[in-house]
């Protein structure tokens, strides 16, 4: 090796305490006290927020630290201050804490930036290319230096380094909340793209949804009124609604309920068609006025007819119960929304 620190300084290469056609005032800090230094400051970045500060004199160390918030630990840390903080020249600007961030490494080679690394007493070049594992030819290079060059402590050096590979950013968050309530993913994926589908389909129009209700509703022996208050509550008798619990469609029918519904008419219900959607619905209804009085087979439309009366009507639950009663007593009325 050539390379030696400063104590024993190779010809080429060796740290000094200073560069031949410049002089700095060289002064002792000792952490936590307030030695004056031969500069005071000045602010190059100048607000709160702060940023950097110019030394000059007047000044010392610790009353840089109490005038913006800090310590002198924190400064020292902060700014790699050569000798563990137990030397500073005049003129040197320091980082402050909170000051703007970094700008990212420049590019250089592929897959390479360069920071900027500070010498410090007993550095070498080849000290410093075998820390950031680099050939001394290559970091001569990047600083524009030749092998007779020299540096000194306090010498700013660039030093290319690895840069690393741009992560993806996370997709969006999954809409999967529903009245309070959080689905799997696999639900959520599901319902995505069922709504996908439904919203490139020619679907029936809310009128024409309205008559479907009430003529499924007469053939199966339930209340259209019921039924039609049911699907406005849930969907505006819509068919492209889809839940982020995979609700689909009118009567906002989820898929365990479709299969229920599809044993007792004897057919699979595709409930992205229409007809088969209100189908599924209507024969719910007809099952849930058939084992409960009105308000608990409204509720178990809702909530499930086992869950209402194992827990009962949750808060929403009965909020539900609430609107889909007040919506029937409308359209007995003769309200019609389509």
């Amino acid at each position: 090796m050539t390379n030696t620190s400063a104590t024993a300084p190779e010809p080429e290469h060796n740290v000094r305490s200073e560069p031949r056609n410049r002089r700095r005032t060289v002064v002792k800090i000792l952490t936590g006290l307030a030695v004056p230094l031969i500069a005071a400051g000045v602010i190059t970045a100048g607000s709160p927020g702060f940023g950097q500060y110019k030394v000059k004199q007047g000044d010392t160390l610790s009353h840089i630290a109490a005038r913006y918030g800090t310590t002198v630990k924190t400064l020292v840390a902060l700014n790699d201050l050569p000798g563990n903080g137990n030397a500073i020249y005049a003129g040197e600007v320091l980082q402050l804490p909170g000051g703007p961030k970094k700008a990212p490494p420049r590019t250089t080679a592929a897959g390479r930036g360069r920071i900027s690394y500070v010498v410090k007493s007993g550095d070498t070049i080849g000290g410093i290319a075998r820390r950031y594992h680099v050939s001394q030819a290559y970091l001569l290079s990047v600083n524009g230096m030749k092998r007779s060059d020299r540096i000194y402590v306090g010498k700013p050096i660039l030093v290319p380094v690895p840069v690393p590979k741009a992560t993806a950013k996370p997709g969006k968050k999954k809409n999967n909340t529903f009245n309070g309530r959080i689905y799997a993913d696999d639900v959520v994926d599901a319902a995505d793209k069922n709504r996908a589908t439904l919203k490139n389909r020619k679907l029936p129009s809310r009128g024409q949804i309205r008559s479907m209700i009430i003529a499924t509703s007469q053939r199966y022996g339930v209340d259209p009124e019921l039924a039609l208050a049911i699907s406005w509550q849930e969907s505006g008798w819509k068919q492209r609604v889809v839940s982020p619990a995979n609700a689909i469609g009118a009567m906002q029918v989820i898929p365990s309920t479709g299969r229920y519904a599809s044993a007792i008419v004897g057919r699979k219900l595709d409930l992205l068609k229409p007809q088969d959607n209100i189908t599924a619905g209507v024969v719910l209804l007809d099952r849930l006025t058939g084992a409960a009085k009105l308000d608990i087979a409204v509720a178990g439309y809702y909530q499930g007819l086992g869950g209402v009366r194992r827990n009962g009507m949750y808060p929403d639950t009965k909020q539900y119960v609430k609107s889909v009663l007040q919506i029937k007593t409308r359209l007995e009325s003769g309200w019609n929304p389509a």
